[in-house]
């Protein structure tokens, strides 16, 4: 096949890329902002999430640049190897979260956020604070690592700088997100959800044809290497396939955007709600994925891709295969509403852990209105934070990855506390020291030479026998019923004599609220 030729395209139409959907999500935005008048609605949209918002906001918030990136980043390095375990730990990543769901929103049908139910759980500051600040870094990771993808797609196939780009990604989404909340996340993210599944087929099917069809690209990446099209190459899975899994897993359950979420699905939807988005998840990625078998095929080298590496043989095919200028905007258009919906979806979830975990924990007597102002502000505080960071020309990639490896910790103690009655809150805290204190020089030590994976495995098993050893030695039991008291922490604070059924009672205290015992 003949060497690609790369065409840069015009920058004004990059620009327009990036200003368009913030003004049609802005657009939005105001428009449902009228229904948001309280923290409560602005952080849980009432609780009242449908199967289509739910299934949608699941998929948007889970859709990073990594998933439209990388997905053909692994088919050009690994081939059909890398692209099965890109592609399965990610759906399976969402549907394993349904028991967790439906566990915690059945015994605590008010929460708000996964360090609210740890405080309820345990009565211990320590394990709550440790949770609250693990959640946080992963969402601000999120924020950097969705504008690193904004960066790529935009300065390979526009040559827009990156210090334009990360300011201009940063306010568009800061910008619409601001009025809504959730509820804007839930409803933008719906849209997004179908520009990225129709797109990425649109996509994908004219790159197809274009390169020549299915069977040429495939006949072409045969020839240049059986390895290519060998699904089972456990070299693949050693290297990166049983680290991401972990890795993934960890991250939904570290994640609040997901939590934020079981809370704020109808209970008769949930379940299916995480099920069908991880299912429905699958075509997105598989189709772009596609993209770098078509590299392959064109023999593209790393030297062309310069310093962005695998990550941008997606926007590199898309930019040389001699594609209809609307193809090409409709490509960047998928990349650009992923990026801005997994970063709405980050700041959403910063919002209900400040409103919650910090200010009405901390202040419960701040009245509504300041509650909401402060709210709002941790958006613009959490989007600079990460532009910030991104800016400084840091290797924040490192930083994000170095998060998400220690926030694997919380993997095993989260998934105790959830199931099993035993657990302790000095359990919690040690398992959580314990798997910082083994994985850390583990990967340090052997990351170099064998990458992460005995380093993230050492940490969760030091994380799960510690865990479990030291709650054994207290002979308590957690009565997982009494996390149902209340009707929510935003919705308790604001009760007025007006309401149908005021609760008069102060917030239940620790011993009201755990056995003797547990505390």
């Amino acid at each position: 096949m003949p060497d690609l030729e790369f065409i840069r395209q015009s920058s004004g139409l990059g620009y327009a890329l990036l200003f368009g959907p913030g003004i049609v999500l802005l657009l939005i935005a105001l428009a449902v902002k009228g229904a948001v008048r309280t923290t409560h609605n602005y952080v849980i949209s009432g609780r009242l999430l449908g199967f289509g918002f739910g299934v949608a906001s699941l998929i948007s918030v889970w859709t990073w640049s990594m998933a439209v990136m990388l997905s053909s980043a692994q088919a050009y390095t690994w081939g059909t190897s890398g692209l099965i375990w890109f592609i399965v730990p990610n759906g399976l990543a969402i549907i394993i979260m349904v028991p967790f769901a439906l566990k915690l929103r059945q015994k605590m049908p008010s929460g708000y956020t996964l360090a609210e139910f740890i405080r309820a759980r345990f009565q211990n500051s320590v394990s709550s604070v440790a949770t609250l600040v693990f959640l946080i870094g992963a969402l601000l990771g999120v924020i950097m690592i969705n504008l690193a993808g904004l960066v790529l797609v935009m300065n390979k196939i526009f040559g827009l700088t990156p210090i334009s780009i990360v300011v201009t990604g940063i306010v568009v989404v800061t910008v619409y997100s601001y009025f809504g909340g959730l509820t804007t996340s839930a409803v933008t993210g719906t849209l997004n959800t179908l520009l990225l599944g129709v797109g990425s087929s649109v996509v994908v099917l004219y790159a197809l044809a274009k390169a020549g069809g299915a069977d040429l690209v495939f006949n072409e990446v045969q020839a240049r290497g059986d390895q290519h099209l060998n699904p089972f190459n456990p070299v693949t899975a050693a290297s990166f396939g049983l680290a991401l899994a972990l890795g993934l897993l960890t991250n939904v359950i570290a994640d609040q955007s997901f939590w934020q979420r079981v809370w704020a699905i109808r209970p008769k939807d949930l379940g299916r709600s995480f099920l069908w988005a991880g299912v429905w998840f699958y075509p997105i990625p598989m189709a772009l994925g596609l993209l770098g078998f078509i590299g392959v095929a064109y023999g593209v080298t790393p030297e062309q891709l310069g310093p962005l590496g695998a990550g941008a043989i997606g926007p590199h095919v898309i930019a040389s295969l001699g594609l209809p200028v609307f193809i090409i905007a409709l490509y960047t258009l998928v990349v650009v509403n992923a990026c801005f919906a997994a970063i709405d979806g980050a700041l959403s979830g910063v919002t209900s852990l400040v409103a919650v975990d910090i200010v009405h924990r901390y202040w419960p007597k701040v009245s509504e209105r300041t509650l909401l102002t402060i709210t709002k502000g941790s958006m613009i505080v959490a989007a600079a934070i990460a532009g910030g960071v991104v800016l400084t020309g840091i290797d924040y990639v490192n930083l994000v990855t170095t998060v998400y490896f220690y926030g694997t910790s919380l993997l095993i103690p989260v998934a105790l506390s959830i199931f099993w009655s035993r657990m302790t809150g000095t359990g919690y805290v040690a398992g959580v020291l314990a798997g910082v204190a083994v994985g850390g020089p583990l990967r340090e030590t052997l990351g170099p030479t064998y990458g992460p994976l005995f380093g993230i495995i050492g940490l969760i098993a030091a994380s799960a026998i510690v865990s479990i050893v030291v709650s054994l030695r207290s002979n308590t039991r957690f009565d997982f019923d009494s996390l149902a008291d209340g009707t929510g922490a935003l919705l308790e604070r604001d009760a007025a004599p007006s309401d149908p059924d005021p609760d008069p009672d102060p917030d239940p205290t620790p011993d009201e609220r755990v056995p003797a015992g547990q505390q």
